[in-house]
């Protein structure tokens, strides 16, 4: 249940850092989304191998730690990519603003 609420407030989180770089926030949503249940299967299965199945509880945050740094990678993939440059930008720039 707390992975859904956490996956609603990432999915916002990414959509508006795809808005500003000018990409499909869904696409990059479902990227989140992905990448959250992949690296908490990893993080479960490394759970498992060194620290066995004795502690189910230990394992299952262990497995909610991996999966926010799956967020963490996307988030950090869409932060190095440019932002959209605005034509409007352009446009206001007129020949006396070029004058030094």
């Amino acid at each position: 249940m707390i992975e859904i609420i956490a996956l609603i407030f990432i999915a916002k989180e990414i959509k508006k850092i795809a808005l500003q770089k000018g990409l499909k926030p869904l696409t990059w949503k479902i990227y989140t989304i992905v990448c959250w249940f992949v690296f908490e299967i990893i993080g479960i299965t490394l759970g498992i191998l060194l620290f066995g199945l004795a502690n189910i509880i230990p394992l299952a945050f262990f497995g909610l730690i991996c999966a926010f740094g799956g967020f963490l990678v996307i988030r950090s993939v869409l932060l190095n990519m440019p932002d959209k440059i605005s034509d409007d930008d352009i446009n206001r720039i007129s020949v006396d603003d070029l004058r030094p």
